[in-house]
């Protein structure tokens, strides 16, 4: 945690959106692309995937203290930039100042990872189902296990922020932690990411009958109707398009041109032998 030498002064919750916002406009004009954290509604995560990261937060009695403060602060737009790379979040967090926020989530180890595709093998059919968190009972508890599960457990997290709290998880990390839950609404994948973890490694095969056929080594062939959302072309499933059959070309009527001279040759060897017939 950052130190200050006095602890800064109450900021209203009005205040703190007119300077974020005036904060955003500001890195807008620079050119810089951020991802603030947007809530709709009450909830803060609406899809498995979300869901499933708030609860395994919530279930740690090390954070239960601070999470309250920390889903006001991302409810109220406070998280103006959330960046997720590979085991790395980093943040911008609007308080009475503006905060950095650095969080380090460690590798799932080899034994750990193959342990849990080989419980979820033969249960993932394709990319939709897992990415939707669209799957049976069984594997949610698989992944989401305390111990042998995706989600990391606070011995797997380390945090700092750069406002003067020197408490484990302070409330603008918090909020931090809930966006990446939001986060993982729109972008599952990036749990994978923060783990160091391929998740195309617990689909038993890419493509159903929601996605890809898959077709021979590397060779995937997109379903009809999917080229005519593609193409915005009409293909009717079962059909094979003939081409058209070529017509004839009717042979070219060739031309002879009769030199004038050989016309008048002519002429004059009929008259010949027209007078030897009268002598």
């Amino acid at each position: 945690m950052g130190y200050y030498s006095r602890w800064p002064e109450y900021v209203s919750v009005a205040e703190k959106k007119r300077k974020a916002e005036k904060h955003l406009k500001s890195l807008g004009k620079k050119g810089k692309k951020l991802n603030p954290i947007t809530i709709k509604g009450r909830n803060i995560a609406n899809t498995f995937w979300g869901k499933a990261w708030c609860e395994n937060l919530e279930s740690y009695s090390d954070y239960e203290n601070r999470l309250p403060r920390g889903r006001s602060y991302v409810r109220n737009g406070s998280v103006l930039d959330l960046q997720i790379t590979q085991g790395k979040i980093k943040a911008q967090v609007m308080g009475s100042y503006l905060y950095e926020i650095e969080i380090e989530i460690k590798p799932m180890t080899d034994a750990k990872w193959k342990a849990l595709v080989k419980l979820c093998s033969g249960k993932i059919d394709s990319m939709i189902e897992l990415l939707q968190g669209k799957f049976s009972q069984g594997v949610m508890s698989i992944i989401t296990e305390k111990e042998g599960g995706l989600f990391p457990k606070p011995g797997e997290i380390e945090m700092d922020c750069s406002c003067p709290d020197s408490a484990g998880m302070c409330k603008h990390l918090a909020a931090v932690l809930y966006g990446v839950g939001a986060t993982l609404d729109n972008n599952p994948e990036a749990l994978f990411t923060l783990r160091h973890v391929n998740h195309i490694d617990l689909i038993t095969a890419v493509g159903s009958k929601e996605t890809l056929i898959q077709k021979g080594a590397g060779e995937t062939v997109l379903k009809d109707s999917e080229l005519s959302n593609i193409f915005g072309i009409d293909i009717d499933e079962g059909k094979v398009a003939k081409p058209a059959p070529k017509k004839a070309k009717s042979p070219k009527k060739v031309k002879t041109k009769t030199s004038k001279s050989k016309i008048k040759s002519t002429k004059k060897s009929s008259k010949k032998v027209s007078a030897k017939k009268k002598n």
